[in-house]
């Protein structure tokens, strides 16, 4: 067996279809005509420029119009004027051929990038690469793959997959994938995930390892894949394919049902989304609410902030389509790995520790107000909540109030009709929160927990370096204790706790989570029903005496050990 990272879940046998192209070979050379060399590459972008339009058309067709903005984005690249006002000026300064002075250019972005962390802008990198390549090879002469010579039942073996590879595949053929490099946040992760076509990514040289029609089977749950295998592996996958559709289709009776446990404790699972196009697949998937909607997607790839109008319908779509269903909607969360030019936030040497989310809100306090009106509003629709992100102090809560309330007296001298008592609530995602949750919760409606990055910042890990990446674990004493400690001062003043963090859908934790009292979890749209079939599975009153044993354990491995024990016993490691 070979071990990858598990990109999109799902088992698939087939015959490996290797996607192989000719390099684009880019040499220097010196041009006479400048002119010339201009017009060759404003004609090379312009070619690129109709084949994304192509791919955006195809890509709203048949995945979606979430999916499709991804080639919106490769678009807004190409226009530029930075990056092609840059490649003119060297092409036309030093005589350098087209191909050669974009290639250059372009290392200078990336080196920016990478200067700056991973994360969100690792995939806007891969974004300007795929883009580049693209205009690269009309440059210099060379072709792409041909995916309409896939045969039926295939699984695409590449070193890497661009968002554009992944569109083009024929879903009816293409019945997995597997890459040397990419993650599971990738742009073609998460349009596999979207496809429902498994994906093994970060398998290391699997281009020298295999050949065309070779039989490979893969696991996209777990990462793993086997390649030629024998008859005992096969029959073994087989049995494993069978049994993962038998699940997708018990988790799929769990849709119309309450979460309640066996002793009838009710919580609520809800979904995280990025923009109202991922609304289809919380309904789809029968959420009980959204519990958190990341506005900061409503900022991104574009030139400008958007308006009080454009996110006011956004807001509402959200609100009613849910119908009556929470929406908790996070303010703006700006800095650390989103970066947006239009703000022209300062670089900085640590931006996670930085000018970043509510810091940024209240210093651009109009900025802040635009979207804290439309909010407002759109709870004249439906059961919005506001919820404000990266709070550390209680300054910060009061502070961000003190300007909603302004907000709300503006709206009510305009006429204008709103939730008079809308929930406020805050993210816990700083230890500094966690530890004065007490006094917070005297201040807000509710909390949501963010793991993600109350992990980093309890456990001094940074989440997306790979050297220390084993560090970086849910299970450490310390964040359960201080997520425990926030769920307790929550609950006596009254308020609601959830959890909006991975570690929310995680099946090892979803019990420990329960045992000490969380009352929502907010999770991705596809891990729902196997979240409510868990806690359906579970007694409340046990499982507060588990999460007493484990607030009890010395270590993460102590801990991960056995919650993985626990979950065997408990017969829920298999969904």
């Amino acid at each position: 067996m070979i071990k990858g990272i598990a990109a999109s879940p799902g088992i698939a046998i087939g015959e490996i279809f290797i996607k192989k192209e000719d390099e684009a070979v880019i040499e220097k050379t010196k041009i006479k005509d400048a002119e010339k060399e201009i017009k060759k590459l404003e004609e090379a972008v312009k070619q690129s420029k109709t084949e994304l339009r192509e791919i955006y058309e195809k890509t709203l067709k048949n995945i979606g119009k979430e999916e499709a903005k991804i080639f919106e984005a490769h678009q807004l690249i190409l226009e530029d004027p930075e990056l092609l006002g840059k490649t003119k000026e060297m092409i036309s300064k030093n005589k350098e051929n087209a191909a050669c002075a974009l290639n250059k250019i372009t290392e200078e972005f990336l080196s920016v990038f990478e200067a700056m962390g991973e994360g969100y802008l690792r995939e806007r990198a891969a974004d300007l690469k795929d883009v580049v390549e693209r205009v690269s090879r009309k440059l210099v002469g060379v072709g792409g793959t041909d995916f309409n010579s896939i045969k039926e039942r295939s699984i695409i073996v590449a070193r890497d997959l661009t968002p554009s590879d992944t569109a083009q595949m024929d879903k009816e053929k293409v019945i997995g994938f597997v890459t040397e490099t990419g993650g599971s946040t990738s742009h073609s992760a998460i349009m596999a995930r979207t496809m429902e076509i498994p994906a093994v990514t970060g398998v290391s040289n699997i281009m020298g390892q295999v050949e065309n029609g070779d039989l490979i089977v893969m696991d996209g749950t777990i990462g793993e894949i086997c390649i030629r295998p024998d008859k005992k592996t096969l029959d073994t996958y087989e049995k494993r394919k069978t049994k993962y559709e038998e699940t997708k289709r018990k988790l799929k009776t769990m849709i119309g049902k309450k979460t309640l446990t066996h002793d009838n404790h009710k919580v609520e699972i809800s979904s995280n989304i990025g923009t109202p196009e991922d609304l289809e697949g919380v309904v789809l998937n029968d959420g009980e609410g959204i519990g958190l909607f990341r506005s900061e997607f409503l900022y991104m790839n574009r030139r400008e902030a958007p308006g009080e109008e454009e996110q006011y319908e956004a807001y509402k779509k959200a609100a009613q389509t849910m119908e009556g269903k929470p929406v908790v909607i996070r303010t703006l969360d700006v800095g650390g790995d989103k970066e947006i030019s239009y703000l022209s936030l300062p670089k900085e040497m640590n931006p996670f520790l930085g000018y970043r989310a509510i810091r940024v809100c209240l210093r651009e306090v109009e900025l802040f107000k635009t979207q804290l009106r439309a909010l407002l509003r759109s709870s004249a629709h439906g059961n919005i909540k506001i919820m404000f992100p990266m709070i550390s102090s209680i300054e910060e809560v009061r502070r961000a109030k003190s300007i909603l309330k302004d907000c709300k007296e503006e709206l009510r001298k305009e006429g204008a009709r709103f939730d008079e008592s809308i929930e406020v609530g805050i993210m816990i995602e700083i230890p500094a929160a966690a530890l004065i949750s007490d006094m917070l919760s005297k201040e807000v409606d509710f909390f949501s927990i963010g793991t993600n990055d109350l992990i980093q910042y309890t456990t001094a890990v940074d989440r997306m370096n790979n050297t220390i990446s084993n560090l970086y674990t849910p299970y450490h004493p310390a964040l359960l204790r201080l997520i425990k400690m926030v769920i307790d001062n929550g609950h006596k003043e009254g308020k609601w706790v959830g959890m909006c963090g991975e570690s929310a859908g995680d099946f090892k934790l979803i019990p420990i989570w329960l045992g000490m009292g969380l009352d929502e979890f907010s999770m991705s749209a596809g891990s729902i029903l196997r979240a409510r079939w868990i806690i359906n599975q579970l007694s409340k009153e046990m499982m507060e005496k588990e999460a007493e044993k484990v607030l009890g354990m010395l270590s993460s491995e102590e801990i991960e050990s056995y919650l993985h024990e626990l979950a065997i016993k408990m017969g829920i490691d298999k969904v």
